[in-house]
């Protein structure tokens, strides 16, 4: 039983590892409402922009991400030797029931911790193929919940009995979208048009950003509006090509609410992100995925692969060239946004293969390990 006790959530960098652990954290809440969660992330300006607006707990780790050079190999052991001293004060201090891992560099220290401690330990792996931290932390801990059943081909044999196909958390606001007039509105768009969303999640995605800005201008968009988040570094550029380009889209840099986003989306084009993944099928939203081309085992890659099998997406290569990305997806959106029927074939594809109650489901078992 959870009652009265601290539940911690070791990761950060991006939205894409916070936003499940904020998903079970408010889900624990709603369960238990003595339950004290507290995250452990990064420094970096987007785990604070996330975090704030929810009131949840949280501090600051000083782990950077390891780098091959011997200057960023000296910065990781030091920032991992602070780190280390940090959370074991804190186990010290809050001993919690349960320590959960969200993915990346800033999950090791807290989970293998934890685990040397007893102290029950859990990671949450949303994508399909488990990054470098999951493949290391996976021994050390109880459970790994997981969106995808195909991660049971990317594991070792004996990690297998581990895992637990619940779906990547989800927001509780995502599972109960606003009215569509309420959600435009809000955005600064019209209700009665239809919606193509661009995004390259909580950072932005230079590449598609770039490819989608050299193909509207080919595109007959008639009844349609543009909502574009660009991300924080790249939100100023876009809207000034946007405006020579004389194209009405409505551009922002980046939001925490994503109801309003999926409430308008009529169709979009994006990252293929695990939590993008999530929302995308629990939304019920096609979209034409382009994912993330640079990780070398294209974890993103994998992800698209899953909903375009289901036929709930479109999966494109970032060929990291705006004009042949271009040339690539402009027969697919002259398709698609004319194709009502299309899209909406695709949206219950995705609305078949989404798991809107997954928070609940890692909350109840993380009840279970304590």
């Amino acid at each position: 039983m959870l009652t009265n006790q601290t539940v911690v959530f070791a990761g950060g960098g991006t939205g894409g590892h916070l936003f499940p652990g904020i998903a079970v954290a408010e889900a624990l809440r709603a369960a238990h409402a003595d339950i004290k969660p507290l995250f452990l992330c990064t420094t970096r300006e987007i785990d604070r922009l996330i975090l704030e607006p929810t009131g949840l707990a949280f501090m600051e780790q000083p782990i950077v991400p390891p780098q091959r050079s011997i200057g960023g190999l000296l910065r990781f052991w030091r920032s991992w030797r602070g780190t280390r001293e940090m959370v074991k004060r804190m186990l010290d201090e809050r001993r919690p029931a349960v320590v959960v891992g969200l993915g990346g560099y800033a999950a090791g220290v807290a989970v293998k911790l934890a685990a040397e401690r007893r102290i029950p330990t859990a990671i949450i792996n949303p994508d399909v193929i488990p990054g470098r931290a999951n493949r290391y932390l996976m021994r050390h801990v109880a459970k790994v919940f997981c969106q995808f059943p195909q991660t049971s081909r990317y594991v070792s044999a004996g990690y297998g009995a581990k895992l637990v196909v619940t779906g990547c958390p989800i927001r509780r606001e995502l599972r109960r979208l606003p009215e569509r007039s309420v959600a435009a509105a809000a955005l600064g768009l019209e209700s009665h048009l239809l919606t193509l969303v661009i995004t390259g999640a909580s950072q932005g995605a230079q590449t598609v950003n770039e490819a989608m800005l050299a193909v509207l201008p080919r595109l007959k968009l008639q009844g349609w509006q543009v909502l574009h988040l660009a991300g924080r570094d790249h939100a100023a550029a876009v809207s000034r090509e946007y405006h020579r380009l004389g194209i009405g889209a409505r551009v922002i840099d980046f939001t925490p609410r994503m109801e309003q986003v999926w409430a308008v989306a009529d169709l979009a084009v994006c990252r293929a992100g695990a939590s993008t993944c999530a929302e995308l099928t629990a939304c019920g939203v096609p979209a034409i995925l382009m994912p993330y081309p640079y990780h070398r085992d294209m974890h993103q890659r994998a992800n698209a692969l899953a909903l375009a099998e289901a036929g709930a997406a479109i999966h494109v290569e970032d060929m990291k060239d705006a004009q042949r990305n271009a040339a690539a997806l402009h027969p697919l959106l002259e398709s698609l946004l004319r194709d009502a029927g299309r899209r909406e074939a695709m949206a219950k594809a995705a609305r078949a293969m989404g798991h809107p109650d997954a928070a609940d489901r890692v909350a109840e078992a993380l009840g279970s390990l304590a």
